[in-house]
């Protein structure tokens, strides 16, 4: 008897993600979180001391970070683009959609990817994937927005719509948990896994001005489970009120949260450092302390 996996669930609808970054291209994108991301990556990128000639930029949802990485004339970026797009030379750019990599294995040195992997259904199986086309001792670094993410403006909504509609519905996407991601992270075949997280605050008039920034960046609701009827005027002025009677400054502006989640793996090489075997050491640890051993 053959056992297939089941296929994992299609939280979010990644076709009309495409539309709506799209979308957001004709306009002037709200890129500020993108750039702020792009900026911390390179910055990363910068304390290893070694080259990555083949590199592979990860459905980034602009080019933004393709171009910071393609600077280096001892670099080739290639850009898996979660749309179409112009090309901008030297960057080798294909669309592709980050849950099916077409990449032959061992393909790159480093991949990256800013603000994008938040909407991965398959996040495990689209990790995996990336390690395969990773050579041994690639660099995985990837930033994603985190479980911290737009907390206000979820518990605006929801409040809201419990009051008028008398029950909430999916609005604001769930995003992953960093205690989640060192293990999908190893389960996905990495060494030496790390994750850590920074939290930005944003302060906005009021709630449509923040709800206009994520239109202008492709990131309005695009859950599999939302509403297909227009919503009410009333439900949003309400959660305006919320908003502004819970997370109002001094000054009358509200906060808006935002979690950057950071990641990185090795692909496994016998070059890398290793954990010692039980039993392997040679001072025992109240020696390196300087402290007498008692007993309990």
């Amino acid at each position: 008897m053959t056992t297939t996996s089941a296929a994992p669930p299609q939280i979010f609808d990644r076709a009309l993600l495409a539309r709506r970054l799209a979308r957001a291209a004709q306009k002037p994108p709200a890129t500020f979180l993108l750039e702020r991301a792009v900026d911390d990556l390179t910055s990363r990128l910068e304390t290893i001391l070694r080259p990555f000639p083949r590199v592979l930029d990860l459905a980034t949802p602009t080019p933004l970070l393709a171009q910071a990485l393609a600077v280096r004339p001892d670099r080739h970026v290639t850009r898996a683009a979660p749309r179409p797009e112009p090309a901008v030379p030297p960057i080798e750019t294909l669309v592709c959609d980050a849950e099916t990599l077409p990449f032959a294995p061992a393909s790159f040195d480093l991949a990256v990817s800013a603000l994008a992997l938040q909407w991965v259904n398959d996040l495990p199986g689209t990790l995996i994937q990336i390690r395969r086309a990773l050579a041994p001792d690639g660099l995985f670094l990837a930033c994603m927005a985190g479980g911290q993410t737009l907390t206000e403006l979820r518990g605006a909504l929801a409040a809201a719509e419990e009051e008028i509609l008398g029950g909430a519905s999916p609005r604001v996407a769930p995003f992953a948990d960093i205690r989640d991601l060192g293990a999908l992270l190893q389960r996905a075949g990495f060494a030496l896994p790390v994750t850590d997280s920074e939290t930005i605050t944003v302060r906005y008039a009021n709630l449509f001005s923040l709800m206009a920034d994520l239109r202008a960046m492709g990131a309005t609701n695009v859950l599999t489970q939302r509403l297909r009827r227009p919503t009410r005027r009333a439900l949003f002025l309400r959660a305006a009120e919320i908003y502004a009677e819970r997370h109002a400054d001094a000054d009358g502006r509200l906060r808006a949260t935002f979690e950057f989640i950071w990641l990185s793996g090795w692909v496994p090489h016998e070059s890398q450092q290793k954990p010692l075997q039980p039993g392997s050491a040679k001072m025992r640890l109240a020696d390196a302390l300087g402290v007498k051993e008692g007993k309990l």
